[in-house]
């Protein structure tokens, strides 16, 4: 899928200097960025989804 996004300059000029810094693209940067952000939102809700599941065991006990 391509996807176009109209960035503030600052926020452009910000990514394209981690990315060089990381010997990548803006492109390639903007992208682990968006892919890490999504997998610690799923751990994230994995997480509070066991959270809860000890929560609701708990009060089935009771």
């Amino acid at each position: 899928m391509t996807l176009t996004l109209n960035l503030p300059p600052e926020l452009e000029q910000y990514l394209a200097q981690e990315g060089q810094q990381q010997g990548l693209s803006v492109e390639t940067y903007t992208l682990q960025l968006i892919q890490q952000s999504i997998l610690q939102k799923e751990k994230q809700l994995k997480l509070v989804n066991v959270f809860q599941s000890w929560i609701d065991e708990g009060n089935e006990e009771k």
